[in-house]
């Protein structure tokens, strides 16, 4: 018999590689759901915590260069998924994101931790703003709803495609949304960009 055994190098090679690419990037996965431990950032502590009834209203800013760099959920960032970073959400957490200027709602699974600017309180991939009509601003009025969606809509997402766009809020329901924003504006209670 004549078989070939491989040279070291080549071994050694293989091994390298193999061991670089599962150690990187945890594969997109929506089990175990990670909540953590309270961190700072730029003298802010932010405390992580499962809130199943989360409903906000504020502004959400997004982000795109960072493509190919590692999320706090340990995955490969993609800038054209439909994906977003909150500061205290469990992750991965899958919310509806309502643009307050259109009406426009998209599903997003949110899989990184963000934004830390004043007055923010989502980070959209590129792929979600496009989706929700936002990348042309730097920001936008927004509601964050934390939903349970089906599984088929989850798997679409964890393989980086889009879900069809819920139903568009009526204009009743925005002029009431924008009204609380303003409120809580006025009041203090929300931070404009």
């Amino acid at each position: 018999m004549n078989r070939r055994r491989p040279t070291f190098a080549a071994l050694s090679a293989i091994l390298c590689l193999s061991a670089c690419h599962s150690a990187h990037y945890r594969p997109v996965s929506d089990w175990p759901v990670s909540i953590g431990k309270p961190y700072k950032v730029a003298g802010v502590t932010y405390v992580p915590a499962a809130d199943e009834h989360f409903d906000v209203l504020g502004y959400a800013s997004w982000y795109g260069r960072e493509s190919g760099n590692r999320v706090a959920l340990g995955e490969r960032f993609d800038a054209t998924w439909i994906t977003a970073a909150h500061t205290t959400l469990p992750l991965p957490t899958y919310v509806e994101v309502t643009s307050l200027d259109t009406g426009r709602t998209i599903l997003v699974r949110v899989n990184d931790r963000g934004p830390f600017s004043r007055g923010r309180i989502l980070d959209l991939s590129r792929g979600a703003a496009e989706q929700l009509g936002v990348r042309a601003r730097g920001h936008a009025a927004v509601r964050v709803r934390r939903v349970d969606p089906p599984e088929e809509e989850r798997a679409r997402l964890r393989r980086g495609k889009a879900v069809a766009e819920r139903p568009r809020l009526s204009d009743v329901a925005l002029a009431n949304l924008r009204a609380q924003l303003q409120a809580g504006i006025a009041d203090g209670l929300v931070a404009a960009p």
